[in-house]
């Protein structure tokens, strides 16, 4: 075990060590408890979607470009600018959580530079990205959406305050001497999900779309608009950009990640559309009869397998995780592709 993994091992067994017990049978075995003889085998993660090695308080903290950095404990990430005013922070997980202010106290340190956040940018209102947001204390100006504050003020999470500036289209924050591009370009992942561009330091951070090096989480990443989301590569791709901050998992990205992750959901499209016509739903509505959903629920496991099947073949071993949630995922688009899209919607004759 690398000691990246075995430091991540050891932290989320910690945290797991504090969950309450909640069932407990007659022997003392904890109901439902796994072990490691019946859980399934997956694939090897190969080594390119590794990131680097967290130190000994649980993350890692690195240049990006200049004076531009990023921060991680292996499963999320944020990013920092330090500039002559102040740091400038983009986003807030509450998994780094302390170790956002340790990292950039480890970087101002080094470099002789302020160690205050003066802004905070947020990516969208989801509170795996935001929860450590008021760490940083009231007076930091934090900047987001327009979509955001109004998703933010409905939560009511007093981890998470409402931005401060807003904006629907487009925003240019100045800090310093360095300067950022905010836009949305529609809703992907959420309504309020925006492109941050630091055009002097060729970086793009766009979260929760490409997870660099792995496929998306479970049904595609939890995408709240599919078309949108599958739409999101190419806008991506538009901007000049070396360096991608995808907010999870442990490494940057690339430009040649984001290509193959467009990639892979193509493929995934494209297969859903074959699976559409070339399945033949009578044998299951023929067995299951005037139980409709058991006749669907087969049906569509029938579809997914004939559209996942290949998809998990061509990438197990270039990205992470390929045989874990392309199922998930193949389900999520080929709804989409029905509903949102009406691939093969019929009208009865």
């Amino acid at each position: 075990m690398s000691s990246t993994n075995r430091r991540s091992f050891l932290a989320r067994g910690a945290a797991l060590a504090t969950v309450p017990t909640v069932a407990v049978l007659a022997d003392g075995a904890l109901a439902g408890q796994a072990s490691a003889a019946t859980l399934p085998d997956y694939a090897p993660i190969p080594p390119s979607a590794l990131g680097p090695a967290v130190n000994a308080q649980g993350y890692y903290v690195g240049r990006i470009e200049k004076n531009l950095y990023w921060v991680t404990d292996g499963t999320y990430q944020a990013a920092f600018l330090t500039t002559r005013e102040g740091v400038v922070l983009f986003d807030a997980p509450p998994s780094i959580g302390h170790n956002l202010q340790r990292a950039i106290d480890e970087i101002a340190s080094a470099n002789g530079v302020s160690n205050r956040v003066t802004h905070l940018v947020y990516s969208h209102h989801h509170a795996d990205h935001l929860g450590a947001s008021s760490l940083f204390g009231r007076h930091v100006v934090r900047i987001g959406h327009t979509e955001a504050r109004k998703l933010l003020a409905r939560d009511n999470d007093p981890a998470r305050p409402v931005p401060d500036i807003t904006f629907d289209q487009r925003y240019t924050l100045r800090v310093g001497g360095e300067r950022v591009e905010l836009a949305w370009h529609g809703t992907n992942h959420t309504p309020d999900n925006v492109y941050i561009h630091l055009p002097d330091h060729h970086t793009l951070m766009l979260v929760d779309v490409l997870l660099p090096g792995w496929v998306p989480f479970d049904s595609f990443n939890l995408n709240e608009d599919v078309p949108g989301s599958i739409a999101a590569p190419a806008k991506a791709l538009s901007y000049p950009w070396k360096h991608f901050v995808g907010g999870h998992i442990g490494r940057l990205g690339s430009r040649q990640d984001m290509v193959v992750y467009q990639q892979y959901v193509d493929d995934i499209v494209e297969n859903v559309k074959k699976a559409l016509v070339t399945v033949d739903p009578t044998p299951y509505f023929t067995k299951y009869g005037n139980n409709v959903w058991a006749a669907v629920k087969e049906y569509q496991a029938a579809q997914i397998a004939y559209a996942a099947g290949p998809v998990i073949k061509k990438y197990t071993g270039v990205l992470a995780a390929a045989d874990v949630y392309t199922a998930s995922t193949t389900f999520i688009i080929l709804e989409s592709l029905r509903l949102d899209l009406g691939v093969d919607s019929q009208v009865h004759a």
